[in-house]
This record gives C-alpha cells, structure tokens and sequence, in this order.
C-alpha cells in the first residue's frame, strides 16, 4: 500500500504517497524540525481507508529549501500544500498536521473551506507565544546552525521518560539535518501566526490532540483552538510531550482513525487492491512484475491467496509497523530454513528502513533462538545480497 511519489516540480514540496489510488485523500503535516517521517506510526493503519499524502517543509528533509522565500509564511507554506495537492488530483481533502503542520492546516480550513473535508490539528497552537521567542531562536540558528536546537529538542518533543527511545535519535537526526536558513525562516513564520480571531469562521469537522506533558504547545493552547472552531472536539493524550504521535502512537492513531472515520476494506476485491499495493511497496515493483508473469491457471489461486490475506489483512495491520513486520519475517525464515524467501524479505527489509546492522542484529539473535546451522546458512545469503544492493548502489 506504501506507494513512493517523488515531486517532480521544482516548486511542490518532496512527498510520499500511501494507499491505493481510488481512496480519499488525507493530507499530513509535519512539525518544524521533523520530516515526513513524524507520521510513520500512523500511516499504514490510516492508509487502509486513505490515499494518505505526506510532505515534508522547505529545507527539512527532502524539500529544498529554496521553496520557501526569504520572508515565508505559513500561508506560503498553505499555498504549496494547495500546489501538491492539485498535482496530485486532490481537489478535496482531509487534513492533519502537527504543530507549525497543523497550523497550516488551520489557515487551509479557514481561507480554503471549500478544500478542506476534516481537520486534525495535533499538538498545535492557533498563535504561537511571544514572537520575540521565535525570533531569537532564529537568530541563534542562523548563527550557530541547528545543532544548539536539537541537542535541547528532546525535553521539548518528549516526557522524561521516552527521550531515550530508539525513535529519538532519527528524529534528532533530521533536525540536525534540516537547512538553517529554512528552518529559521520558518521560526519567523511562527512568531506572525496568530489566527485567534478567525477560528469561528472553520467549518470542517475538527479534531484538536493535545499531549498533557506538552511544554511548546500546552493543553491551554489546544483549549483555545477547540473552543474557538465551532463543534471541534479535543482529545488529550496522557504521558505525551508536543510529539504526542510518535510518543504515544496508538491513543492519537486511535483519534484520527474515529475522526476520519477510516474503516478497513471488508471485500476482497478491495483487500486484494490494498495487498497489491502494499506487495509492491515491500518487494519491489520488479518482483511482483515477475510474479504475476509467471502465474499460471494453476498457481492463480495461490497468488490471489497470499495478495488477499498475507499482503491485503497481515502486512496493512496498524499493530505493528513494516520495520517490525520485516525483523519478524526474516527470524522465521531463517528459522525454517526458506533461504530462497529470505533472500527476497532481506531486500524487503532494507526497502522498509532497516540498515544492514540491523539486519545483522537479527540474524544473530536467530542465531540463538534458532541455531547456528540456520543463522549460518542465513548469513551467508543476506551477505550476498547486501553486497548485490552495493553494487547496484
């Protein structure tokens, strides 16, 4: 279901698209000094009912940052998102953002109603606290680069108790990694925002998440925005700093799921259309290509099988992430000694963001729980594809 989608205007933001083509689009922005990535615990379980469309800010991780101008707004910002989603045949669309990402949100819904089916505005403000804060946070960045943020980014995103979790440092990483001029400009885009006196005019249905552990955006802030939005709902997500979806996943994908209203597919004609697309997005194109050609009238049953219920009902489950899914694939075949299978879930799991430590990590601990005959046998093949995948790198 995970289908890549690279911008190819110069003047469109970078972006992934997730979901079958004939779902309804829902948009997701991310929060200043995150990538698109901020939204990966909540993707495969919203893309089972959505065409989910991620993008990331000018500067952050893909988009460069000649995108914004030197004096950018969020509306800037909300005109580009309007760009990506004309390109991509949105016309209209649901719409979730995190902090600066929700407030983009909340300037499409308030100058685009027309556009705007629902909006989620998730650890968000609808003004940003005293402008003199942003504007010397920008001056530090532009004067030291990002890095003086990012070593304080932690206690900002996370509670106490989460800021040494593995999802941390990638985060922290993609900040240390985002263009200072951009990142700054977008600070001053926040110290402008203020749009308090034009809430009453959204009309989407609207959901406000808040983390009650939030010290950017506190709970009071989303107060002001589910008071201000007539019939808004707010939910407050316990033990959650201001990245409330990457902290506490399940509670906040649990909100949007309801206010989306996101329903998996019952049919099999529509779980054979996700499974396709989820297939695709883990094997690659090429062996899926490959797989089809070779089918026979004898072996379509079995095809039609593993698409429907392996690829359409296991590997789109929001349970688990795909990372996950694959570190579990790759214990079990080499448990039972599938090395042909192994070989293509060790591609599979490089596709869906495992590194080569990792994997190693994996098969040592199959070593253990499966023996060493296996992990041996295990080693030798995925040693022989990661050098396949350098030498074609």
């Amino acid at each position: 279901m995970s289908t890549p989608y690279e911008a190819v205007e110069p003047r469109l933001p970078h972006h992934r698209v997730d979901g079958a083509p004939g779902l309804p689009p829902l948009i997701l922005g991310p929060s200043l000094g995150t990538s698109l990535a901020v939204w990966d615990p909540q993707v495969p379980a919203l893309a089972r009912g959505h065409r989910v469309i991620r993008w990331d800010l000018p500067g952050h991780g893909g988009t460069p940052a000649s995108l914004l101008p030197e004096d950018g707004t969020v509306e800037d910002l909300a005109r580009a998102v309007l760009a990506l989603a004309d390109a991509l045949g949105a016309e209209r669309f649901a719409y979730a953002g995190i902090s600066l990402g929700g407030a983009v949100g909340t300037w499409l819904a308030i100058h685009h109603p027309e556009r705007v089916t629902a909006l989620a505005i998730v650890c968000s403000s609808a003004d940003f606290g005293d402008p003199d804060r942003w504007r010397e946070r920008a001056g530090l960045v532009r004067a030291k680069g990002t890095g003086p943020v990012a070593d304080t980014a932690a206690g900002r995103w996370f509670t106490p108790g989460f800021t040494g979790a593995p999802a941390v440092s990638a985060l922290l990483d993609d900040l240390r990694a985002a263009d200072p001029e951009a990142y700054a400009t977008l600070c001053d885009a926040l110290a402008a925002f203020d749009v308090r006196a034009d809430l009453p005019r959204i009309t989407a249905p609207t959901l406000v998440v808040a983390g009650r552990g939030d010290p950017a955006t506190p709970v009071a802030d989303a107060r002001v925005l589910a008071d201000g939005i007539p019939g808004a709902s707010l939910t407050e997500v316990a033990h959650a700093a201001h990245l409330a979806g990457v902290e506490r996943p399940a509670p906040v994908l649990a909100a949007l799921l309801q206010h989306f209203a996101t329903e998996p597919a019952a049919d099999d004609g529509a779980r054979h259309t996700e499974g396709t697309a989820v297939r695709r997005a883990v094997l690659g194109d090429a062996h899926v290509d490959r797989a089809v050609a070779r089918t026979t009238a004898f072996t379509a049953p079995f095809q039609d099988f593993i698409t429907r219920y392996a690829w359409g009902e296991i590997w789109t489950r929001p349970g688990l992430s795909r990372r996950t899914r694959s570190c579990i694939t790759l214990t079990a075949l080499v448990a039972h000694g599938h090395l042909d299978e192994l070989a293509m879930h060790v591609r599979a799991a490089r596709r869906n963001g495992l590194t080569r430590e990792e994997i190693q990590e994996v098969l040592l601990q199959s070593a253990v729980y499966c023996g060493v005959p296996a992990a041996n046998a295990a080693f030798a093949v995925a040693n022989r594809v990661l050098e396949e995948e350098e030498e074609e790198e």
